[in-house]
């Protein structure tokens, strides 16, 4: 057994285990019948005879579980640091014996994690990246309009009707009835796209094509004939650059095309110096804790991947779909999603603890004004209030050390 890690026996028996038994009784009586007695009114005997006192153990068990946890942290010798596992080794009429398993924090030694030689970046935007950012913007705010003659152009939407045929059969999955295809958006094979440019409303056109090599198995390489009708055009019109769309921008002091440059060059610099420095820290993380030493168990690591699974199963619930869903439209299994995620755990682990254990050497605390004044801050930041923001860390002490590994991180950032 690792030295980070306690097996502790507790043994449940006497009257507090006869206690939680009679507990367990008395909830069930209420619902029990037996005849020759009264919905509730089962003596215990009689209870135990039909039913058996092994029908209690498992909410008696629960009942007790918590007692149980609360001596083995009195005994133990290591603070744990992830959920405590306990296994019920032996139950009976006359006790309930536990086996708890505590993990505390493994050993670890520190490497190099000052004056690491990592350069910090700072951000350079061309006039070119301005100039595609203004498109987009653009691209963004134009206006849809059906275009009652003419032909499919770049950048239209043609809505069409197609059916495709492999080997004169229909291909399965291979038609559809108004689908609206972005001419440039490379959704279907190479080649139709390209066949559907220079076409007109109600022409219908077929198309000969060849799967690519790389396709689907039963499909690649082979050749495909689709049948396509144009319902209609739909094109693109985009919004001069004029006071109207500086005001769709939100552009308060913009007036001019020149502030509307430096106004995008100054966005795109913020965003692109913020994703610098995020690298930067990165950086110093990954470096400063491969050259730590720390050997991780694998409980350590399945709670951290149960905790970042929790997380994105909450991202999927704001997405409006479950994970049971995420799984059927990815073909993933539970086991395959939790070993996607190992890696993640495992640097979030060892990060954590090389912030910790900096922290510890360098002697970093923070005092209740810093972690209040932070707290403001963030609240600030986040839109919210900082009771609110209280609210999402669950206490005092959560907060005191998110703003100590914050500080920590500061320091690093600059030593």
């Amino acid at each position: 057994m690792a030295k980070n890690t306690e097996k502790i026996t507790i043994k449940i028996e006497g009257e507090e285990w006869q206690k939680a038994l009679d507990k367990t009784f008395k909830k069930k009586q209420k619902d029990v019948k037996i005849d020759g007695f009264r919905k509730g009114a089962v003596p215990k005997e009689v209870y135990y005879e039909k039913v058996g006192i092994e029908s209690l153990y498992m909410d008696s068990l629960n009942d007790v579980a918590d007692n149980a946890f609360r001596k083995a942290l009195k005994e133990a010798k290591i603070k744990p640091i992830i959920e405590p596992g306990i296994d019920v080794t032996d139950v009976n009429k006359d006790c309930a014996t536990f086996e708890i398993t505590l993990v505390g924090k493994p050993d670890i030694t520190l490497g190099a994690y000052k004056d690491l030689k990592i350069k910090k970046e700072t951000a350079k935007i061309t006039d070119e990246e301005v100039a595609n950012e203004i498109e987009h913007l653009r691209n963004e705010f134009a206006e849809i309009k059906v275009k009652e003659d003419g032909k499919v152009e770049t950048g239209d939407t043609a809505v069409i009707d197609f059916k495709g045929f492999v080997d004169g059969k229909e291909l399965d999955g291979g038609s559809g009835a108004n689908y609206p295809l972005e001419i440039g958006s490379k959704t279907f094979i190479p080649g139709f796209e390209d066949a559907v440019l220079g076409m007109k409303v109600d022409e219908t056109k077929t198309i000969d094509l060849k799967f690519p090599d790389n396709y689907t198995t039963d499909l690649a390489g082979k050749k495909v004939k689709f049948d396509v009708t144009v319902k209609e055009i739909k094109t693109r019109i985009l919004p001069e650059i004029d006071d109207d769309f500086f005001e769709d921008l939100g552009y308060d002091k913009v007036t001019n095309e020149k502030e509307l440059k430096d106004e995008v060059k100054k966005i795109l610099m913020e965003r692109k110096q913020q994703e610098l420095d995020d690298k930067y820290i990165e950086d110093i993380l990954s470096k400063a804790s491969d050259n730590m030493k720390v050997e991780l168990d694998e409980e350590i690591i399945h709670d951290e991947i149960h905790r970042l699974m929790s997380q994105f199963e909450e991202q999927l619930k704001m997405q409006g779909l479950t994970l049971d869903q995420y799984f059927e439209f990815t073909k993933m299994t539970h086991d395959d999603l939790h070993k996607n995620m190992e890696p993640e755990a495992i640097k979030r682990i060892k990060y954590r603890f090389l912030l910790e254990e900096v922290a510890e050497k360098e002697k970093i605390e923070v005092t209740e004004e810093e972690a209040d004044k932070d707290a403001e801050e963030m609240a600030k930041n986040y839109g919210i209030t900082k009771d609110e923001l209280m609210k999402a860390f669950g206490s005092k002490e959560v907060l005191m050390y998110d703003a100590k590994m914050r500080k920590t991180l500061d320091f690093l950032k600059n030593n």
